[in-house]
């Protein structure tokens, strides 16, 4: 009897405790719920406004089209998990797409979908591996570094195919655009099951669950033993592997090659992880909430068409979406837009009370300083020496200025005409401009601890704007200009409001808004920018003023203000404390809110006025032309000593930096290297930089 009655009871507790536990289990995998119900809501609204009842077809398409995403994202949830971030994902897909299509015999129309398909895996794995050696062993900044590879990739990608073309066999095509069980289940739904079912079984491993340790807390995860390198370096192979699954299915889907087809899927990639419920910084998520992302991103892109909505809507959607799932997902009681919001109605309540310090009588309650004359007071010591003040500047910016003088040397030797000939340094200066301005922008950001990656199409929706406006009248400079550069200081504050204010991430707060910057430039110019560039800024970039091309005197006066500005203004002063700690900035009276914003102001204007600079120097504006400015931006940066990671960095060592860049671009354009080469030695160069100028640890 007293058996079963124990027994019963615990029969009972475990009853009371499984409603506890499952609603653990729910809110651990909210994400990946609300997912879900967004799916079928938006499938259901699909099936609303459609014609006709949602077919087989209607399912197999959407599915298909959605799982190149999906795979790639798949992958990026694993790096995100573990706490990182992987910026080369789109490039790998374009780089296996194009291995494929570029060694694929057309004569083979049966070419095995093993071999093929494992060649693709093997690809995206090798460059997972030189990401993870880097970030895991080397222990770099995951941003800076896949950011490198990505264009490293890029380089590499246009030498294996440099143009859209070559040829995939059909039978990749048959193979995973065609039905598992015919009528009844697509191919690409058994992949995403396959992949959904192993990653049920690999979070239960070793590997999983030291995978969610890594992401929660890596200190506490390497206290208890976990091998955390090894986790992280596997977590990027793995993840390298997925986006070149995503290659594969991008050629079984397009049977040919393009050296950019992986591109535009890098916004989308991570909409696809945030709305799948996975937490920016790791340790919480999954990849099947991921999946469901993908269908959704997909689904949305499908009511758009059905809706007769322009597809230049579509970055614009993309950017908006990805930015409200990243708040719905971060918004809770200590999160840092439930903070502002409480702060906010503080600073009111206060203020209706009278009781904010502005609102107080200001009386001065400082000890006054009486001078007197002492014989005993001891005479100021000597100030140091310019060296010794200077001497952790000159230690990190001096090493680019040695560097331009080697690569001028060779410059010398391989072109000659260098040193004693005016016109090349006219031509050095004018093209060193660009970055130059640029650099004071972005290395702002960066002195802060932030990234700014909306850089490309603030420069061309700038461009594309002024040369619509202007159309080739000089008095419309005079509004023309001014108008320019108060939209980009808009959208800059626009970058600035979603970090500080909504407490989002730089990287994705800037990602977001480089894709609604694009839409905005295509929705503007209707796919192709008209107008040109007025007579007087074609001067101001090509002419010459006593020898001179006019925009080096603007060069020098930028110069000289964004010194002073970094180095002698309280502004400045601010920006350093900031990169050094935002906690100790505040603690010592630093509005860091307002200093963070308006540095994501002054970038956006920077790259505003380098897209007004570009119009005159080229004469008209084109889409896409600050797609070439995203990795120089930043490289001439960490080449010029500032630290990726902020707080440390001169301005003229950037300025340096940008001298150095476009000296080795002018060097590789005398040479018969191939123009992918450029991409390639760039990126080489930042990496190269980042772990020669790294700080050193004890």
């Amino acid at each position: 009897m007293t058996v079963s009655l124990s027994t019963e009871a615990l029969g009972n507790g475990a009853n009371s405790r499984m409603p506890v536990v499952f609603g653990r289990s729910i809110g651990r995998a909210r994400g990946m719920v609300v997912a879900i119900i967004v799916f079928f809501g938006l499938l259901l609204l699909q099936a609303f406004i459609s014609p006709g009842p949602i077919s087989y077809f209607d399912i197999s398409f959407l599915i298909s089209g959605a799982t190149p995403l999906a795979l790639a994202a798949f992958g990026q949830t694993l790096v995100i998990l573990s706490g990182g971030f992987d910026l080369s994902a789109g490039a790998v897909i374009s780089l296996v797409n194009a291995v494929l299509a570029a060694n694929m015999d057309p004569a083979d129309m049966e070419a095995s979908v093993f071999v093929w398909t494992l060649v693709g895996i093997a690809t995206g794995m090798g460059v997972g591996a030189f990401n993870g050696l880097f970030i895991a062993i080397f222990r770099l900044q995951p941003i800076v570094v896949t950011l490198s590879t990505m264009f490293i990739i890029q380089g590499a990608t246009l030498l294996v195919l440099d143009q859209p073309g070559g040829f995939v066999s059909p039978s990749l095509g048959t193979f995973y655009m065609g039905d598992a069980i015919p009528e009844l289940l697509p191919s690409a739904l058994l992949l995403l099951a396959a992949l959904a079912l192993g990653w049920g079984w690999l979070k239960r491993t070793p590997y999983g669950v030291a995978l969610y340790a890594v992401g929660s807390d890596r200190a506490s995860a390497a206290a208890l033993g976990v091998r955390v390198p090894w986790i992280r370096f596997a977590t990027y192979v793995l993840a390298g592997g997925l986006y070149g699954m995503a290659g594969v299915f991008v050629s079984a889907q397009t049977g040919s090659g393009d050296p950019t087809v992986g591109n535009p899927l890098l916004l989308s990639i991570f909409a696809a992880v945030v709305i799948g419920g996975t937490r920016l910084g790791g340790g919480k998520g999954g990849p099947v909430g991921t999946i469901f992302g993908a269908l959704v991103l997909m689904i949305i892109v499908n009511i758009l068409l059905a809706l007769n909505v322009s597809a230049y809507f579509s970055t614009i959607a993309e950017g908006i979406v990805l930015i409200c799932a990243v708040l719905l997902s971060s918004v809770s009681r200590h999160s840092v837009f439930t903070e502002q919001l409480k702060g906010a109605a503080g600073t009111i309540a206060a203020w209706r009370a009278g009781k904010l310090v502005s609102q107080r009588e200001q009386t001065d309650k400082r000890l006054a300083f009486v001078a007197r004359s002492d014989s005993t007071i001891a005479a100021p010591t000597a100030w140091p020496s310019f060296l010794k003040r200077h001497a952790e500047t000159l230690r990190y910016a001096v090493p680019a200025y040695v560097c331009l003088v080697l690569v001028l040397v060779a410059t010398q030797l391989v072109l000659g005409s260098v040193f004693g000939n005016w016109n090349y340094w006219n031509s050095l200066l004018v093209l060193s401009a660009f970055l130059a301005i640029l650099a004071l922008g972005q290395g702002s950001v960066i002195l802060t601890g932030g990234l700014d990656l909306s850089v490309p199409w603030m420069i061309g929706l700038s461009g594309v704007m002024l040369a619509g406006v202007v159309q080739g009248s000089d008095a419309a400079l005079i509004y023309a200009v001014p108008m320019v550069l108060l939209m980009a200081a808009l959208f800059g504050f626009l970058n600035g409001f979603g970090v500080v204010v909504l407490g989002l991430s730089p990287i994705l707060v800037t990602l977001a808004m480089n894709g609604i910057l694009q839409g905005i430039a295509l929705l503007y110019s209707n796919g192709t920018p008209s107008g040109f560039a007025s007579a007087g800024l074609r001067w101001f970039m090509t002419g010459h003023l006593l020898g001179v091309t006019p925009v080096i005197y603007a060069l020098v006066l930028f110069v000289a203000g964004g010194v002073l500005l970094l180095g002698r203004t309280t502004f400045g002063r601010c920006v350093y404390a900031l990169g050094n700690s935002v906690d100790a900035a505040r603690l010592s009276g630093v509005r860091t809110g307002r200093v963070t914003i308006l540095v994501y102001m002054l970038s956006a204007v920077c790259a505003g006025v380098v897209g007004v600079l570009l119009t005159g120097f080229s004469g008209q504006a084109s889409l896409g032309m600050g797609d070439d400015y995203l990795l120089p931006s930043i490289a001439v940066v960490v080449v010029g000593g500032a630290l990726i990671t902020g707080g440390r960095g001169h301005y003229l060592g950037m300025v340096g930096g940008a001298l150095l860049l476009t000296a080795l671009q002018t060097l590789l354009a005398g040479t018969a290297l191939p123009y992918a080469f450029r991409a390639i030695i760039f990126g080489c160069v930042v990496l190269a930089a980042v772990v020669a100028l790294r700080e050193r640890t004890n």
